[in-house]
């Protein structure tokens, strides 16, 4: 949320989680020991070691980048992101489909084509049926809470709440088994792009109800599940009714993945630098802070991985709760943060830079601003004095900060608690699962004052998928919520309305940067940092490519294998 996946620290899989995602490339393997992205060969387990559990199997639910990658591995939708190998990993290419849409004219409308031998992993043909079913289920209210494109996009009916409440949903037209067609409420270039996002997973027809696939999984792709041991253990076996031949994406070279869950971020540091075993075959999220001097050694830096920053941390000021509905008090704010001191808590530059904008200079569209300057980035106390002051909050007041229960969060929600002490306003951790960080800050009723979180691109890059779902005062849910600022401007959605109505996709993203700025002198968020990717796999594990679908733009599990299948 989501980091989004949402919204959304060094965010990475293993150890925390963002809600939205998105990156591409290969990784920097300057050394050039490693043999990083050697072909895999076939066979073997991967092992993959994390600390928090993964939010959701269902993919109508889970949207955060620590289960998006996972997602891959078992999941197919009609379009989906070329994997991390590709000359343009964030091309967005056919999945089941034949072919990426046909729009008409107008842009209303948007046919599919699903490619023939397609099933389900019991051998249950995939048609245009279940491909639709699926889909509707984003409108539930209880299931949907995952990537809210489909139901911005689609011109479902207003009162419209998925197959199980309502039933069929008639602006989704099959007529025949393999033809799909969407009307959308408004032209949507972009629309290949919202098809490849995980609720747009099918399902088998009137299957998928409550918490039936909380723990299960009917796979599409190359892998489905074996064992799942909620908060310890998940392992994929291989679908043996997936057909190779129908996808271009998965290299699918391993016999299984095996992931455990539950490890202390340091303990799978250690693991990881001992290498011992079974272990290297492993992959995992970032190094922590504390390691990373560890990695010097001329032994691990040829293991070495760093990836590109594409996610932004920040922190969301919920604009309905006392105080934060008082822009002065949220631009006061903004002037306090002392992002080097976050950066350094986050592990330093090598791990993250300061950010002031919402659009990481990776997007296209990121316009370079600062609205809450300081000389040398630790904040600037006296404005921010003078407008609490104004606020009538000279004394300043307490606020809580909801924060994943984890170390490397804590340890930037502490760096905020002690930029905010110094100009009065004292701030109490609410401390939240990991597993479960997103669905609770992402559900209204159950927030705090503010939230550190993250969001990523979704696909392409794309501006478009940073600043609507984050700051559109009409898609304000009671769960599954992105827009955890709950702002609602009616200038804000005016331009949103505008640059979205745009076919020209570049001159779109010239704007988006523009209303990045617009919305900032608002300050509904505070941008802190943008995370960077340093990780340390496994000597035998290789075909690592930088994800599309991974929240720190980290390794790609479509293409990862073994160079021994025989090894550990």
């Amino acid at each position: 949320m989501k980091l989004h996946r949402t919204t959304t620290a060094v965010l990475a899989a293993a150890t925390a989680l963002a809600l939205a995602s998105c990156g591409g490339g290969a990784p920097d393997d300057s050394s050039g020991g490693g043999g990083f992205t050697a072909e895999p060969a076939v066979g073997g387990t991967v092992h993959v070691l994390q600390n928090a559990d993964f939010s959701y199997l269902d993919p109508a639910r889970g949207w955060d980048g620590g289960v998006n990658n996972f997602y891959r591995l078992v999941y197919r939708q009609l379009t989906t992101s070329a994997p991390g190998s590709a000359e343009d990993p964030n091309e967005i290419v056919p999945d089941l489909a034949e072919s990426l849409g046909e729009a008409s004219d107008d842009g209303l409308t948007w046919t599919y084509t699903l490619k023939d031998g397609v099933t389900f992993d019991n051998g249950d043909p995939i048609t245009s049926a279940e491909v639709k079913f699926g889909i509707s289920r984003a409108w539930d209210p209880q299931i949907g809470i995952g990537s809210p494109y489909l139901k911005q996009v689609i011109d479902a009916p207003e009162d419209y709440e998925g197959p199980y409440e309502t039933g069929d949903l008639p602006t989704i037209e099959t007529p025949d088994a393999k033809t799909i067609v969407f009307h959308l409420k408004e032209p949507f270039p972009e629309f290949d792009a919202v098809l490849s996002q995980v609720n747009a997973t099918p399902f088998p027809v009137d299957s998928g109800a409550g918490d039936e696939f909380i723990h299960e999984i009917i796979a599409s792709g190359p892998y489905k599940l074996a064992e799942y041991v909620p908060g310890s253990t998940i392992k994929l076996e291989r679908n043996e009714n997936w057909d190779p031949a129908t996808d271009e994406v998965r290299a699918a070279k391993p016999d299984a993945w095996e992931f455990t869950i539950g490890l202390d971020p340091a303990t799978i540091d250690e693991r990881l630098i001992a290498g011992q075993g079974a272990d290297v075959n492993a992959i995992a999220g970032n190094i922590q802070p504390a390691t990373l001097p560890r990695l010097q050694t001329p032994q691990l830096e040829e293991r070495v991985l760093e990836f590109p920053g594409i996610c932004t941390t920040y922190m969301g000021l919920n604009t309905t709760k006392k105080h934060m509905d008082d822009v002065r008090v949220r631009q006061a704010i903004s002037y306090t943060i002392d992002r080097t001191t976050i950066v350094n808590a986050s592990g330093g530059t090598q791990l993250g830079d300061p950010s002031t904008t919402i659009l990481p200079p990776s997007v296209a569209g990121h316009k370079d601003f600062d609205l809450y300057p300081s000389e040398d980035g630790t904040g600037d106390v006296e404005a921010a004095k003078r407008l609490l002051d104004d606020a009538g909050l000279s004394d300043g007041f307490t606020m809580t900060l909801d924060i994943r229960a984890q170390e490397s969060m804590q340890a930037q929600a502490e760096a905020v608690q002690q930029s905010l002490e110094r100009v009065g306003i004292t701030v109490e951790l609410n401390l939240i699962d990991t597993s479960t960080y997103y669905e609770t800050i992402g559900t209204p009723s159950q927030q705090h004052d503010a939230a550190i979180t993250g969001w990523c691109p979704d696909w392409a890059s794309s501006a478009a998928t940073f600043i609507p779902p984050l700051f559109d005062g009409r898609n304000i849910y009671d769960k599954g919520n992105g827009n955890i600022a709950q702002i609602d401007d009616p200038a804000v959605n005016e331009r949103i309305d505008e640059i979205k109505a745009m076919t020209d996709i570049d001159a779109a993203n010239e704007q988006w940067g523009d209303l990045d700025e617009q919305i900032l002198e608002l300050a509904p968020v505070v941008p802190l940092m943008v995370a960077k990717g340093v990780m340390l796999p496994g000597e035998n594990v290789t075909g690592l490519f930088s994800s599309a679908n991974a929240a720190t733009g980290g390794i790609d599990y479509v293409g990862v294998g073994l160079k021994d299948p025989e090894k550990g």
